[in-house]
């Protein structure tokens, strides 16, 4: 191998804020006590329904597994939050528009990201020739949080996300495993949470069962997002209109008032997702549903889902007689799943 990796180092930290990211940390592959807290969080349950965290747990805390030949670890982020969107809380206090988690307005992160590391590793190989690699965007067991904290770019914060301090915590993240002998930067910030619990106290479904523990079968991302079936009908009221993902840990957070705005004009708001009205979007049929939300991570969740996210928020909404007809009216293409929702939303509106 050519080039002295000191200097490579440098490079790959300016090369890296060339194509869109906010800062490049350096790790190595050893997660010893991220690995301790993976296994007890798994043991407790705490994953709900999805299989895969447990599946694939011992990937998550080897990466030389779950990628051959891996001794470094380089990590990214890249800050989501666009300049001009709606005010979250005004949304959220708005009972009759839909709430979207804002890393979710706009193109989806992941092959955009992705690209962006391939070119990276590019750029690396032009230098020092052929190395072996693979990049991961929030697509295999990779502990991405824990690997930051140990590259620099921040700690872990009591709600679980990544905070920096000069950032905040409206950022993705992403990784290159290689098999480059890159020393690492063994310079994991200082926890700055102090005595600050805000992120707990907010939470809509106490999810955040103690700090640094969020319990996801109460969490309203997962609820909104991951789960596929019936949403339990003790959390419905609590959800509110947060029909994907919620941020309302983030929106309290006091580390967020350094927060940088996204400059990649794809994580822009699309279709005005941003504050939308819920009548509108149950409205959609799925082929308006797929076609709006092409290349977005929203699209994955699926139509059913969608619906049942919708139907529940405007369940939660005042009474009017719009919102009892348009559910109605939604019945007769509904699915089981979603009829379910449905009849329960119904029953709100003529309750309050």
């Amino acid at each position: 191998m050519n080039g002295d990796l000191h200097n490579l180092k440098a490079n790959i930290k300016i090369w890296a804020q060339e194509l869109g990211f906010s800062d490049t940390g350096f790790s190595n592959t050893v997660l010893g006590e991220h690995e301790t807290r993976l296994v007890n969080w798994l043991n407790n349950d705490y994953h709900g329904e999805m299989d895969y965290m447990h599946r694939h747990a011992a990937l998550r805390s080897t990466p030389a597994d779950l990628h051959e030949g891996t001794i470094s670890i380089i990590s990214v982020r890249m800050n989501y939050l666009p300049p001009a969107t709606a005010e979250p809380w005004s949304v959220i206090n708005h009972p009759e528009l839909g709430y979207v988690s804002r890393y979710a307005l706009g193109r989806d992160y992941h092959k955009l990201m992705r690209r962006r590391l391939q070119k990276l590793a590019e750029k690396i190989q032009n230098t020092i020739g052929d190395f072996g690699y693979r990049a991961f965007v929030d697509s295999a067991p990779v502990l991405e949080k824990a690997l930051a904290q140990k590259a620099g770019l921040g700690w872990i914060g009591k709600h679980s996300n990544l905070l920096n301090r000069e950032n905040g915590s409206w950022f993705f993240l992403g990784e290159l495993y290689t098999d480059l002998p890159l020393a690492t930067d063994d310079n994991t910030p200082q926890n700055h949470c102090g005595s600050c619990q805000a992120c707990i106290d907010v939470c809509p479904t106490g999810a955040i069962i103690e700090p640094y523990v969020v319990d996801a079968r109460k969490c309203i991302s997962y609820l909104t997002i991951e789960l596929r079936g019936s949403i339990p009908i003790e959390l419905r009221p609590l959800i509110g209109n947060r029909i994907y993902g919620c941020d309302d840990c983030q929106l309290v957070c006091p580390w967020n008032k350094f927060l940088q705005h996204t400059a990649e004009t794809d994580f822009h708001a699309r279709h005005q997702l941003d504050q939308p009205l819920l009548i509108d979007l149950f409205s959609w049929t799925e082929e308006e549903f797929l076609k709006r939300t092409e290349g977005s991570a929203i699209r994955r969740i699926g139509f059913d889902c969608w619906q049942r996210n919708i139907a529940v928020a405007m369940g939660n909404a005042p009474p009017t007689t719009a919102l009892r007809d348009a559910l109605t009216q939604g019945l007769a293409n509904a699915s089981a799943m979603v009829a379910e929702h449905i009849h329960w939303a119904i029953n709100q509106q003529q309750r309050h």
